[in-house]
């Protein structure tokens, strides 16, 4: 079965299950067994790190007919998951889907507001404020640079047997109202890179830092004492991208060849 699932991070220490600690992964297990009456086993696109919130996380699990036939559907699953998450959709999975290994590609957003006079209260736990207004086309020409198959490095977390390989797609900015929004595309994005990005943007809209800054940390390849990891909360898994059914199979094959993407997602 797929799952489409939305939820508010905030009050979450990140998508996976830890001991002792309220996770997104925790919630929908404990949810789906008790309504199954058997302990299930979830995969996800990718696991968001504590404060992240989610539009569009995918998930798979297997199930029997029976066990399938217990849950009903996603109304009777919502109705006993707390009120931060929600499942959009539940439906079989095509054969050769898997949640995690099958994706092509993620977006993610991130959203800082720079005008203290319309910073919206009520949108603060989605939403970073900035105290300078920043010139979203630097930000834009500094973009370019990151764009296309590198090895972030500069901007990820090192993990033990990881690679910091990986490709970005898109990545832009723009106004919405008030709120400037990063919407960054790729296959796959290892341990705080997102983030990291983010805070390698903010000093060239400020003027801080000329528009090369972020490509030149990027050439780096290690990790820069001044590239500040902005906070979690006004980041936004957005979507995960899958290719047609007759190819999800042998995208999967690709995917677990080339590399591990045990460490997304930021």
């Amino acid at each position: 079965m797929r799952l489409d699932i939305a939820y508010d991070g905030t009050d979450f220490y990140g998508w996976a299950v830890q001991k002792d600690l309220r996770t997104v992964q925790g919630e929908v297990v404990r949810v789906l067994s008790m309504i199954a009456q058997t302990k299930v086993e979830l995969f996800s696109a990718g696991r968001t790190d504590a404060g992240v919130h989610a539009r569009g996380q995918v998930v798979h699990l297997d199930l029997t007919q029976g066990q399938i036939d217990l849950l009903e559907g996603a109304e009777r699953i919502n109705r006993a998951l707390p009120e931060d998450i929600r499942i959009h959709r539940m439906a079989p999975a095509p054969e050769g889907f898997d949640a995690r290994f099958s994706a092509m590609w993620r977006r993610y957003t991130y959203r800082i507001c720079d005008d203290s006079t319309l910073m919206n209260p009520i949108l603060r736990r989605q939403t970073l404020w900035h105290p300078h207004v920043l010139d979203l086309a630097a930000m834009n020409e500094a973009a370019q640079g990151l764009l296309g198959l590198h090895d972030f490095a500069a901007f990820c977390k090192p993990r033990d047997f990881s690679s910091t390989v990986r490709a970005v797609e898109l990545l832009t900015w723009h106004r919405e109202d008030s709120t400037c929004v990063m919407t960054i595309k790729g296959e796959a994005f290892c341990h705080s890179m997102v983030r990291s990005i983010v805070g390698a943007m903010i000093p060239v809209g400020d003027g801080r830092k000329s528009s090369s800054w972020p490509a030149e940390i990027l050439a780096g390849r290690e990790r820069n004492v001044g590239l500040t990891v902005m906070p979690a909360h006004p980041l936004t898994l957005e979507e995960v991208g899958y290719p047609t059914d007759a190819e999800l199979a042998d995208r999967q094959r690709i995917t677990r060849a080339r590399r591990s993407l045990g460490d997304e997602c930021d």
